[in-house]
């Protein structure tokens, strides 16, 4: 894994702990500096300060996963309401709404911004991707394609996973079979038949940089890489900067942290190290190059 790898390891610093067994899920944060992150087995949805002072905002009756800043600054998440696939907007004051629900899909995952009223969500077991209009309250197949597909159904590792674009490409990761995807969009945003970026990475969710390098989570291999243009892959943060089981990440969006990403883990839960599942981290990387923001 990473034979073409090299290490760059920046400065970590470590805002926010959470128990043993939280499964920090994903992140998003706003204009404000607040980030909003999900817990995925729990359903819960937090809120926390780029210091670390963090409150329960949400609690859904199911599972929390991907997750998004809607237009009017309240939140998207997908998710299930106990068994059935469902998109919840969540007030800024904790109201939880069911906005659609997708009885069509299967393990609904990453979500990410597309244009207008327009989200995207990586359904995981499925090999699809999503089309969410948070105004009409409709969801539809945007794609489904083989190179978004488990490579073996039966093992639990998702498929299509984070969702991020850059440029005139939807990136979509494929975690199982250890692919970056690129899909090409055309004007009205309808994807172009879906192309290999990069193999032999495992990627959960990432984030681009305002210069088109890609910053992602490698979960069960507990560290952060950077991915430039070129695709040359470096190992920037590690288990010993706080990585173990590392999940999601983002972009700060204020002036003093432009050029810092926020890193969500879960301890080691899907992968447990020798030392046993640790607590669930929220950790600041120093990356010294502001985040690209494509929101609402």
């Amino acid at each position: 894994m990473f034979e073409h790898s090299t290490e760059e390891i920046v400065p970590a610093k470590t805002i926010a702990e959470f128990p043993v067994n939280t499964f920090l899920e994903n992140i998003a944060i706003n204009a404000e500096g607040k980030f909003f992150i999900t817990s995925y087995e729990s359903g819960q949805i937090y809120q926390l300060t780029a210091n670390g002072e963090s409150s329960l905002l949400a609690t859904i009756d199911g599972n929390a996963a991907g997750i998004a800043l809607a237009p009017d600054g309240n939140l998207l998440v997908a998710g299930n309401n106990g068994k059935t696939p469902a998109v919840f907007r969540i007030s800024r004051d904790g109201a939880i709404e069911i906005l659609v629900t997708i009885t069509d899909a299967i393990f609904l995952n990453g979500m990410t911004y597309l244009t207008g009223d327009r989200y995207l969500i990586a359904d995981s077991y499925k090999g699809a991707i999503w089309e969410v209009n948070i105004a009409e309250k409709t969801a539809n197949i945007w794609l489904q394609h083989e190179r978004l597909a488990r490579g073996n159904p039966k093992h639990p590792f998702p498929a299509v996973n984070g969702l991020k674009i850059y440029g005139n490409a939807l990136y979509a990761s494929n975690t199982q079979r250890q692919h970056l995807v690129r899909i090409p969009l055309l004007d009205n945003y309808a994807p172009v038949t879906p192309e290999l970026f990069i193999t032999n990475v495992n990627i959960d969710d990432f984030a681009f940089d305002a210069s088109g390098n890609l910053y992602g989570t490698t979960h069960v291999y507990n560290s952060v890489v950077r991915i430039s243009i070129d695709g040359k892959v470096t190992t920037i943060a590690k288990a010993e900067q706080g990585m173990t089981g590392s999940t999601a990440l983002a972009f700060g969006r204020t002036e003093s942290d432009r050029a810092a990403i926020y890193v969500t883990t879960n301890g080691g839960m899907s992968l447990p190290p020798t030392t046993g599942v640790g607590k669930a981290l929220v950790v600041r990387l120093e990356v010294g190059i502001e985040g690209l923001v494509m929101q609402p």
